[in-house]
């Protein structure tokens, strides 16, 4: 696109009178009144707010300039979309020469790095120079360092398309901004500040652990987290103060230059009680406070050469800027961090290790920002709609697995900026005035000139008090989320906090507890005396009597979260959850137990909504919870994602929207998320509820769009499904396939048992002959039972793109990537040939891809034995003469393509040959099956076309 008339006027205007410009006396004010906001106003961005939006929305917030020499301001130019702020800009006087001056650079990048942002810009008008920041800054970088591009004003008109290609307010909706950002991704020295501050923070850990153990007599592994949790979380929330200017700037660095650190952070700790009131520090017995008070820490020996090590780490020149790191960034940080505990060796040494439940999931899963606003949006935004503050105030939302806090972080932003709009946008010098006011007003810095509000601490409080509850089995989980809470009321405050009759932060003891969310007391019921050891692992959770308010207007208004996903192994917790939920059915999986958890917890018509493993929607072992909501509850939306929510591949994802009530509603589907941009876009379909489930296993087939429900109809037209008349099972897990599988040249003999395994096999043939597995008591799963493979078989693989299925005559063991399928009668009418037609056609595979969540395009992509058990297999009619003539004729085609496959040619020739006889007996079964089913051409056409 040309550029606009006012850039070239720009670039003519700054051109005739340089010299002038690039003296002195000419200051940034005027620059950025001249030249940078028509500029950027060119690029599409409403800098002067003409259109009118609240100070959280409007497109691009201006600070004073006041650049002070190693300060830590904002820059000048704040460029958002709706609140997310996706770029900065920091002016210069054209005096400062951009492409060579190391501080301005290292000054931008140095604060978008800690905002999280990718990229930003510094420029004077007459240089320009976009900067990656997703790079650790350091001070002795070059000026060129991490820039991706560099302008001169003389390069404005000609390469206007390249420059609004990135930074145009139109560049940035459509996501160019983003995909320019992403280009320089995983360069070499790219480390994200969270990345490095959990760097910092697990060797603060590992330094205070150690030397904790060392100098106090602990012998409680649960004392020695907590202590060390407790110091590492006072120091940063106190460090952050002081770069908000809550608190007098350098205090820590201050003491760190006396002897007796510790002792002398005691007694600012006990100071900090006194202002905050927020549990964080709280050291005296008080009545009406939830928390407990610490009566461990301040007595603690700890070294000042150990606590001096830290404190360096957060003052300059360290690259932190406390101010600007988001509380949610700051919030994955201690996801990560949590994954790990210390623990104690024999010779009272302190170790830091994985936890368990880690180790076993393969890695600490952050929930991305884009599910929780979503989650948060359509439970916490759909209550809110119509209410006014005071009904807002009645709203109880809980996350009943909080862990470090992002859902609830979520909400309460969510809440702030209703609440914020709400009161704007009705008569807002109302809410300014009084004692309890709702409002004050902000300064020119916040709001780039314009009048402005934002909500007072109190009123932040009081929501967060009324509005927020959280439970997590994990202590420390726990105080990371009462943390995060707790910046999230101060993260707008700036400057000293005057000191009235009540204290600047809420307690949140009662709002935010630990416990087990799954087990009550009465696991403990009937024992006269529990085991205070088992208590304490178990640490179960009294819902009513630990919100005794929010049971007695009938529970909880929403229930958000991203529930744990492991299956239960200990036998009395699983005892337990059998007895007391109504849902469970042979194994166990916690997301499942949260899910009717979290609809016990909601009133009457409460909102849920949770990003859960999508095998819930087919998975045999969750039909009864598939039954229990559909029965029960009003499913209001379903979102597949085909797409990593999380780090591993394996983990499949969708969220639900469910309301605790019954309600004859249309379901929203969406059938796969690729793209998280995409998130909220029209749905696929919708669909009455009446309609989903109404199979025997209440399988709700999210992918069954009114088209392909037409040719599924059709299928189940006179059909059985392949799980009625064939046993499908899964087969041998060896736990270790190095020592229990083997290559022979000839039989070894017993325990030797030949095998196949998923790579072994391809449609209509063995690839593999040699393999054996070595079979008896040692192995994983499948071992006590052998005679189904001494049988005649179909072996399906598990994974691939298609159904891949042959036959075993040889009485092979399979392994755990082949699916084992046989009659369960010897006498049926299904001879297993034309079974194995039928599974290798076309058609089969696309009745697999329509249910199935897990298969997708991709070698790996994976189907379940329950999902081949819904096949619907034709019935064979042996008197009538149609249908047995397919029968029969789709038999010999099978037979055929079995004789084809074991054909070993040795020229090209005979190679082409054979290949052309597979590809055309693979089409007649196609169009035998398709005959059989009575498709019509515009069905066959959409089989054949389906690339779901």
């Amino acid at each position: 696109m040309a550029a606009p008339e006012i850039i070239h006027k720009l670039v003519e205007n700054f051109n005739e009178n340089r010299d002038g410009y690039r003296s002195g006396k000419y200051n940034e004010a005027q620059l950025r009144l001249e030249f940078l906001n028509p500029f950027f106003e060119s690029l599409g961005w409403d800098v002067y707010n003409k259109n009118g939006w609240a100070p959280e929305n409007r497109d691009v917030v201006i600070e004073d300039s006041m650049d002070i020499e190693g300060s830590s301001k904002k820059p000048d130019y704040t460029f958002k979309l709706g609140r997310e702020r996706k770029f900065f800009v920091e002016a210069k006087k054209p005096k400062v020469d951009i492409q060579y001056d190391i501080h301005p650079a290292y000054q931008l990048r140095r604060y978008a790095w800690n905002a999280h942002m990718p990229l930003s810009v510094l420029t004077d008008f007459e240089e320009l120079a976009i900067y990656n920041c997703k790079a650790k800054p350091d001070v002795k970088d070059s000026a060129a360092t991490a820039r991706e591009k560099f302008y001169r004003y003389t390069d404005y008109v000609e390469k206007w398309d390249e420059i609004a290609g990135i930074l145009s307010k139109d560049a940035v909706w459509k996501g160019a901004f983003d995909r320019f950002a992403d280009v320089s991704k995983g360069k070499k020295g790219t480390t994200t500040v969270d990345d490095e501050f959990l760097k910092d923070m697990s060797n603060w850990r590992v330094l205070l652990a150690r030397n904790i153990a060392l100098r106090n007599p602990i012998g409680d592994e649960e004392q020695l987290n907590y202590a060390v949790q407790m110091t590492i979380d006072r120091i940063i929330f106190l460090r952050i103060c002081e770069d908000r200017g809550i608190e007098p700037e350098e205090q820590l660095k201050g003491l760190a230059e006396k002897p007796g650190i510790y002792t002398n952070l005691v007694e600012l700790f006990k100071r900090a009680d006194i202002k905050y009131n927020s549990g964080l520090f709280h050291f005296k017995l008080e009545k009406g406070n939830g928390t407990p008070e610490d009566r461990f820490t301040p007595g603690l020996n700890i070294d000042d050469k150990v606590l001096k090590e830290i404190i360096k780490d957060i003052y300059y020149p360290c690259p932190y800027i406390f101010k600007e790191i988001p509380v949610e960034i700051l919030g994955q940080v201690y996801e990560q961090f949590l994954g790990k505990v210390i623990r104690l060796t024999a010779g009272h040494r302190a170790e830091v290790e994985e936890k368990p439940e880690v180790r076993k999931a393969g890695g600490v899963y952050y929930t991305p920002k884009y599910i929780v606003d979503y989650i948060v949006q359509n439970t916490v935004g759909k209550l809110l709609k119509g209410k006014t503050p005071a009904e807002a105030a009645r709203l109880k939302i809980v996350d009943p697995a909080c862990g470090s806090g992002s859902f609830l972080l979520g909400a309460y932003q969510h809440l702030l900026d209703w609440h914020l709009k709400w009161y704007t946008e009705n008569e807002p010098e109302r809410w300014v005035k009084g004692k309890n006011a709702a409002l004050t007003q902000t300064t020119r810095a916040l709001t780039g000139g314009f009048a402005g509000y934002r909500l007072t601490t109190e009123k932040k409080k009081e929501i967060l008090v009324n509005n927020i509850h959280g439970v997590d089995i994990d202590a420390q989980a726990v105080e990371v989320t009462k943390l995060s809470l707790l910046l999230k009321v101060l993260e707008e405050e700036s400057g000293q906090l005057t000191l009235g009759f009540e204290r600047v932060l809420p307690d949140l003891g009662k709002n935010i507890q630990c416990g087990n969310s799954l087990i009550g007391e009465d696991y403990f019921a009937g024992r006269l005396v529990s085991d205070p050891a088992e208590r304490k692992r178990v640490n179960p959770f009294d819902w009513q009597r630990a919100f005794p308010e929010v049971f007695a207007q009938g529970g909880f208004d929403a229930v958000i979260g991203n529930p744990p996903y492991s299956l239960v192994d200990d036998k009395k917790q699983k005892s337990y959850y059998s007895k007391s939920y109504l849902t469970t059915e042979g194994r166990i999986d916690t997301f499942e137990l949260f899910i009717e958890k979290g609809i016990t917890l909601c009133n009457q018509s409460g909102e849920l909504g949770y990003i859960i493993p999508s095998p819930l929607l087919s998975n045999l072992y969750s039909r009864k919870l598939r039954k229990y909501l559909l029965t029960n509850c009003g499913i209001r939306e379903i979102t597949n994602f085909g797409l990593e929510v999380f780090r591993d591949p394996t983990i499949h994802t969708c969220i639900i929207i469910i309301n605790s009530k019954k309600v004859d509603d249309h379901v929203k589907i969406r059938k796969k998320v690729t793209d998280p941009s995409k998130l909220s876009d029209d749905y696929d379909y919708e669909i009455e509820q009446s309609k989903l489930g109404i199979n025997a296993n209440s399988v709700i087939d999210i992918f069954v769009d009114p088209i392909a429900n037409q040719i599924l109809q059709r299928m189940n037209n006179n059909a059985v499904e392949l799980g009625e008349i064939c046993f499908i099972r899964q087969c041998i897990k060896t736990g270790d396939d190095a020592t229990y599988v083997k290559k022979y040249s000839s039989p070894p003999g017993e325990p030797w048992k030949p095998t196949l395994r998923g790579r072994s096999i391809s449609r209509y043939s063995t690839l593999e002959r040699n393999e054996y597995v070595k079979y008896g008591k040692w192995l994983a799963r499948n071992w006590k039972n052998d005679s189904f493979y001494k049988t005649e078989k179909i072996g399906v693989r598990e994974t691939g793109n298609q159904i891949i299925a042959t036959l075993d005559t040889e009485y092979r063991y399979f392994l755990s990537s082949l699916y084992a399928i046989y009659p369960k009668l010897s006498d049926t009418n299904y001879d297993i040939r034309y079974l194995l037609g039928f599974l290798n056609s076309s058609l089969a595979t696309y009745f697999i891809k329509t249910i199935a969540l897990e298969l997708t395009t991709g070698a790996f992509s994976k189907f379940r034995t329950n999902q081949l058990a819904r096949l619907p297999v034709k019935k064979i009619d042996l008197e009538v003469e149609n249908a047995n003539n397919i029968c029969a004729f789709l038999i010999n085609l099978v037979d055929r393509m079995l004789d084809l496959h074991k054909q070993t040619p040795t020229t090209p020739r005979e190679q082409e040959q054979l290949q052309r006889e597979i590809e055309s007996t693979d089409r007649q079964i196609d169009a035998l099956v398709y005959e059989l089913y009575g498709l019509t051409e515009e069905e066959i056409r959409i089989v054949k076309g389906d690339e779901r």
